[in-house]
């Protein structure tokens, strides 16, 4: 299995994704400044991933905290990695998950005490990092019955195990389906700006031996079109209370042609992506990022100079274009809300 994030002794250890598919190398995280680095600078990324990065890292920056500072020193660091990324919501949920420990703890005894609490967090981050593993072999086991034998798949940005603590969500399904000894093929979708599709999701399903095609992003319709194309899974950054899904920039265009050529749309999600306080895509925050993302390829100019760039890194698409979300849980259809709620 791909080890995409773990602890490893009093350090955090993760695939810098950054170098895929042209190196295969770590980074060996010292301190919590390291890992926030890490996660605005998509060393790692995908939602669950972001999220156990955060709390392994809220862990790492505890370790060095004194008992009268704790308190203190435990706000600060949750506070910098709430400001990392704005859209994924597995990043929110992990640091809720490590408070809720931290203040379990405190109220245990009347004294603090500090080898206590860091032990605590430290296991409170790896049992995140392990149910998210168990989740997504769930989600396989759900939806690979909706990969029928001889599937063609068409998948966008990387949902696999680099984007997961394992094994993946929508990448997750794939496997699960072709564990099952179903021949299927997997479309994937080059993903621009930073082209996560061909570097990853690509070496992913090279590395895991899943036969897989590698297209632009503007090709897709034209696979639909001729029917070609049999299902579409995808993961997810945020799900709002009603279904509707904030995931990589392109995802909206997808889900219309889907819905326009008839091909069923699905979404792959634990429940910790699901946020009930968002009632609707329209409250889901989309992260921007710098237009040199666009304008620039690994340091090379391709625009010309001066020009200016609009840099979304996600979009929303509306639950309207949605078949069906999987979770761990199982497969939640519309009216997609009352589903999604008895969840959270």
């Amino acid at each position: 299995m791909i080890k995409t994030i773990s602890w490893d002794g009093d350090t955090v250890v993760m695939i810098d994704q950054r170098a895929l598919p042209r190196e295969e190398r770590c980074i060996t995280c010292r301190n919590y400044h390291d890992v926030t680095a890490a996660i605005r600078d998509m060393a790692i990324r995908g939602a669950p991933a972001v999220g156990i990065a955060a709390a392994m890292g809220i862990a790492l920056g505890m370790l060095n905290s004194s008992g009268e500072h704790m308190k203190d020193d435990f706000s600060l660091i949750c506070d910098e990695f709430s400001r990392t990324r704005p859209t994924a919501v597995n990043l929110f949920w992990a640091i809720d998950r490590m408070k809720a420990r931290f203040d379990r703890e405190l109220a245990s005894t009347p004294d603090i005490r500090p080898d206590n609490v860091k032990n605590a967090l430290k296991e409170e981050a790896l049992r995140i990092h392990e149910e998210d593993i168990r989740a997504n072999r769930q989600m396989g086991i759900h939806g690979r019955h909706l990969i029928k034998d001889g599937d063609t798949i068409l998948t966008h940005c990387n949902a696999g195990a680099l984007a997961t603590g394992g094994y993946g969500t929508a990448l997750g399904i794939i496997r699960a389906a072709h564990e099952e000894g179903k021949k299927i093929h997997v479309l994937v979708d080059e993903t621009r700006p930073l082209l996560q599709g061909a570097r990853l999701t690509a070496w992913e399903m090279k590395k895991e031996g899943i036969p897989a095609t590698l297209i632009t992003d503007g090709m897709a319709g034209a696979f639909m079109e001729q029917g070609i194309v049999d299902l579409v899974i995808v993961g997810a950054d945020r799900i709002a209370a009603n279904g509707d899904t904030a995931n990589k920039i392109g995802t909206y265009t997808l889900a219309v042609l889907a819905r326009e050529n008839g091909v069923p749309f699905y979404v792959a999600a634990p429940v910790s992506t699901i946020d009930r306080n968002a009632r609707n895509g329209g409250e889901i925050p989309i992260e921007e990022r710098s237009e040199k993302e666009v304008l620039e390829f690994r340091g090379i100019q391709i625009a010309p100079e001066g020009f200016a760039a609009r840099n979304p890194a996600f979009d929303v698409t509306p639950n309207r274009y949605i078949t069906a979300i999987i979770t761990e849980h199982g497969i939640i259809t519309a009216p997609f809300e009352e589903g999604l709620l008895s969840l959270v």
